[in-house]
């Protein structure tokens, strides 16, 4: 705002600008020269110069100051710019005088017949033109920026998340904005990390005992982990719970390390012995299923991915004792970054919706 565009009257160039080589003339000096040193005497003492490093926001009005000079200009009224701007006359009254006083000049000249700006008024006005006009493409900037950021979010989310509650969620939101375009990326929970912390998602969804490090989150939902077998596995007819130690020596199809739910297996069994060698370990939820269900082996399953094949008896539910195998799903980001826009509307919805 500090810099005079190009072009005008000479009286103005020689007005607004002027300067030495160790600063630059105040704008209350340059209007009270313009107004005949009206308030301030500041045209032609010492303190007409200043230096460089002054803020700007201590001499120059706010935008609603000028936005009510510039009204006044238009409507010849102080009356009719009150009304414009929405406040009431004897504030607007007010807003001018506080204006005057900061700038040291008179701006508008009061009479029953109205509001007229004077010579100093009109070259202020003229400035403030250009700087509202500055603010509105300012504005509008900021504005195209938050709507193109409101226009997509990135999702990463751990395999179960990703495949059993996700979509639910996602369609809420969608019902909210449809204008968000979603992507979704899948994977482990230690993935879930990278891509956030390397700026590849606004959101993530893990399964882990923890939030991963440089990450912050909140719990989303709770899951518990179930053993699980074909109908012609000897498990599926047992009588008696499975132990810790047996379940810890027994080979199993598991997920891959780095996955929630093998974290909380090798955390919960991890004080009987630890995990036997898996007899598969495979890269999603959907595959340790599946070679469950064709007999492979026993298999540690999220309860949320295997209610419709329990129900089908294509599974068997092996009761387990002694041993915790549940966790807390979380939303994450990366640290000091809360979501904004639609990633918070996303995490909004999680909480309204905890089950999907």
């Amino acid at each position: 705002m500090s810099r005079e565009r190009d072009g005008g009257t000479g009286a103005e160039r020689g007005t607004a600008t002027g300067g030495c080589a160790g600063g630059r003339r105040t704008a209350a000096a340059a209007l009270a020269a313009a107004g005949g040193g009206a308030g301030t005497g500041a045209g032609s003492g010492p303190g007409a110069w200043e230096p460089a490093t002054a803020h700007l926001s201590h001499r120059v009005p706010d935008l609603g100051a000028l936005e009510l000079l510039l009204a006044v200009a238009r409507h010849g009224s102080l009356g009719a710019a009150a009304r414009e701007v929405g406040i009431t006359q004897p504030a607007a009254s007010s807003r001018i005088r506080s204006m005057e006083r900061q700038l040291g000049v008179a701006l508008v000249d009061r009479s029953p017949r109205g509001s007229r700006l004077t010579d100093a008024g009109a070259l202020v006005t003229d400035w403030a033109r250009r700087i509202v006009e500055s603010a509105e493409a300012f504005d509008a900037g900021v504005q195209a920026l938050r709507g193109r950021r409101d226009s997509r979010l990135r999702v990463v989310a751990s395999m179960t998340i990703a495949e059993y509650l996700l979509p639910g969620w996602l369609i809420a939101l969608r019902a909210e904005r449809p204008d968000t375009a979603v992507s979704l990326q899948a994977g482990n929970s230690a993935v879930v990390a990278e891509r956030l912390l390397a700026g590849e998602a606004d959101l993530g969804f893990v399964e882990g005992l923890a939030v991963p490090d440089g990450l912050d989150g909140t719990v989303v939902a709770h899951d518990r982990l179930v053993v699980v077998t074909a109908p012609s596995h000897p498990w599926a007819r047992r009588r008696t719970p499975i132990d810790p130690a047996e379940l810890a020596a027994t080979p199993l199809v598991l997920r891959e390390r780095g996955s929630g739910t093998r974290q909380v297996l090798d955390a919960a069994l991890a004080g009987h012995g630890g995990l036997a060698r898996p007899l598969l370990e495979l890269a999603s939820t959907t595959a340790v299923k599946a070679a469950a269900v064709t007999g492979a082996g026993p298999a540690v399953l999220s309860e949320l991915a295997i209610a419709e094949e329990l129900s089908g008896r294509r599974l068997v539910a092996v009761p387990v004792a002694g041993v915790r195998l549940s966790r807390d799903l979380r939303a994450v980001w990366p640290t000091g970054h809360r979501p904004t826009g639609p990633a918070r509307d996303l995490l909004a919805l999680t909480r309204a919706r905890p089950g999907g």
